[in-house]
């Protein structure tokens, strides 16, 4: 009996500890790469501002009742909670002025427009308008 609970024990492989240490090596090495290469995180700050503009956005058309529940039933339209995410976005607009790429500079501004145009009509206002440089 005292062979079966010998036997029954669990028994830890150190292999975990190698694929870590190696796992850790190769991390090292990529900051490394990255390093030399110059890649100081300026891709990682123009995506950042990108996935928070298109974040902001898409509450705000959600909002506007622009898309569909996830069984297919129609989300009711919420103006208040679109308002403010537009003026989110311009406030993020204003904060940024003279700070952004031209590629941010011009993302901002068309959703923008784009948001300010859907919530006119939205609440009842005129007939579309063509986006600027259309």
């Amino acid at each position: 009996m005292s062979d079966e609970g010998s036997k029954s024990r669990l028994h830890i492989d150190s292999d975990w500890k190698t694929e870590a240490a190696q796992e850790k090596e190769r991390l090292a090495k990529e900051e490394t790469v990255s390093a030399e290469a110059g890649d100081t995180g300026a891709q990682a700050g123009a995506s950042g501002f990108a996935e928070l503009l298109n974040m902001l956005a898409m509450q705000a058309a959600i909002a506007l009742g622009g898309y569909q529940g996830p069984g297919g039933e129609r989300i009711p339209p919420n103006h208040a909670a679109a308002k403010h995410q537009i003026d989110l976005l311009e406030v993020l607009d204003q904060k940024t002025k003279g700070n952004l790429t031209d590629d941010e500079k011009r993302m901002l501004d068309s959703v923008l427009y784009e948001l300010r145009i859907q919530y006119v009509q939205a609440v009842g206002g005129g007939a579309p308008t063509p986006s600027p440089g259309a």
